[in-house]
């Protein structure tokens, strides 16, 4: 697998992307992006969890059960959810697929949409209707980059990425694209991500892997432990490449590199976590059940209090410990290990068969200085292990979304 430098989502052969200014954000920032595909695509999306649920998600899960054998273009507004909108907000996502699909020369059925911004407020449809039209004329496989762009928020800086594999029938290529940095965590997370490929393969197995691979990267991190009402993962295939995957090597192959970008595009919205100093990979190892480890896992990377440790460099393991304990997963304490590194190969013990050992003090206040920290803790009840990503709490954060609105 080849990392394309500068990746983008039009990477992959037969993908375009048009922005436009539509300001509804503020005034002279891109909030319009399109992606379109100059042939049909089979497609698939996972989406938010929460009962809560905006507009284009409802939209999106009733054209993909309708037509996931033949999508050409997603639509992406920012800076307004089109969430808690009713009847109104639900025709509007509407209309924005049928002005898609005039702006490229499709159906509205073709078309997926997405909105990410404020809660509550109607799209203004008329400056949408001509950020839609002026990105239908401006699709060029030269605006991948300005596409991530278009679709951010709070972020502090776009998340894209491209991966070439080499398969048995010749070479395919992945890029994406994301947006996310506050109120994240599973399932999923205020978070957008779109990704196209040129691989030829199958709606149905096309869910299959982008399900799979969800499962081990959107849904495995957690900034704020509030998850959204947009949440959408939309994957895109048009079989430009002419590469066919239907089993087989190719299949696992193609799997393991989505896995990859999309864990990439995980740990980019971390990384940019509203307010964020820290990044923090937590693994836990040895339960009877992965599950059991993602739990465990996600109510550590919950904690304000772990959290707020991580923020000021205090290597609080006793934090850590009982936000494990409270995850309602039984194990013996008696019986684990917690280790703190910043590369994920070093390793400090700070407890083993459950009491402290004898690390230096300053040794560890270290790990917790650095802007990546790891995490290790070892239950030995199982062979089952998870790993999530997380980010500490900040004053920033809360200053961000004080006046997020204003």
């Amino acid at each position: 697998m080849n990392i394309l430098k500068d990746g983008t989502v039009t990477d992959p052969q037969g993908f375009v992307a048009g922005v436009a200014e539509a300001a509804i954000k503020k005034p002279g920032k891109l909030d319009i992006s399109l992606v379109y595909s100059e042939r049909d695509c089979a497609a698939a999306g996972v989406f938010t969890k929460n009962q809560v649920v905006a507009a284009p998600v409802i939209v999106d899960r009733e054209t993909l059960a309708a037509n996931s054998a033949g999508i050409r273009a997603v639509l992406t507004n920012s800076g307004n959810a089109n969430a808690a909108t009713g009847a109104v907000g639900l025709a509007n996502a509407r209309q924005m697929q049928e002005m898609t699909a005039e702006a490229v020369g499709c159906t509205a059925d073709q078309v997926l949409v997405l909105s990410t911004g404020v809660i509550g407020v109607q799209l203004p449809m008329d400056r949408l209707a001509s950020g839609i039209a002026h990105a239908g004329e401006n699709l060029s496989a030269d605006h991948g980059l300005q596409a991530a762009e278009a679709i951010r928020t709070t972020d502090t800086f776009t998340k894209s990425r491209s991966y070439e594999i080499p398969l048995s029938g010749g070479t395919v290529r992945i890029g994406g694209m994301s947006k996310g940095s506050g109120m994240i965590h599973p399932n999923m997370a205020t978070m957008l991500g779109v990704l196209t490929t040129d691989a030829q393969i199958e709606a149905h197995l096309l869910q299959e892997i982008l399900s799979e691979a969800t499962e081990v990267s959107f849904n495995c991190i957690s900034v704020d432990g509030d998850t959204s009402t947009n949440d959408t993962v939309l994957l895109l295939a048009n079989g430009a490449s002419g590469v066919s995957i239907s089993g087989g090597a190719d299949y696992d192959l193609f799997k393991q590199a989505l896995i990859d970008i999309c864990q990439e595009l995980s740990k980019l919205i971390i990384r940019d976590g509203e307010g964020a100093t820290k990044f923090v990979e937590l693994m836990v190892t040895g339960t009877p059940a992965q599950s059991d480890a993602h739990q465990i896992a996600n109510s550590i990377a919950m904690s304000p209090l772990v959290k707020t440790a991580f923020a000021g460099s205090d290597a609080n393991w006793g934090r850590i410990m009982a936000a494990a304990g409270k995850a309602g997963v039984p194990f013996d304490q008696n019986k684990t290990t917690l280790r703190v590194g910043n590369d994920g190969q070093t390793w400090l013990t700070l407890l083993e068969s459950g009491l402290p050992t004898g690390y230096a003090e300053e040794d560890a206040a270290a790990i917790f200085a650095q802007g990546d920290i790891y995490v290790w803790l070892e239950l030995s009840e199982g062979e089952a292990q998870a790993t999530v990503w997380t980010c500490d709490l900040t004053h920033d954060y809360v200053t961000i979304n004080a006046d997020y609105r204003t």
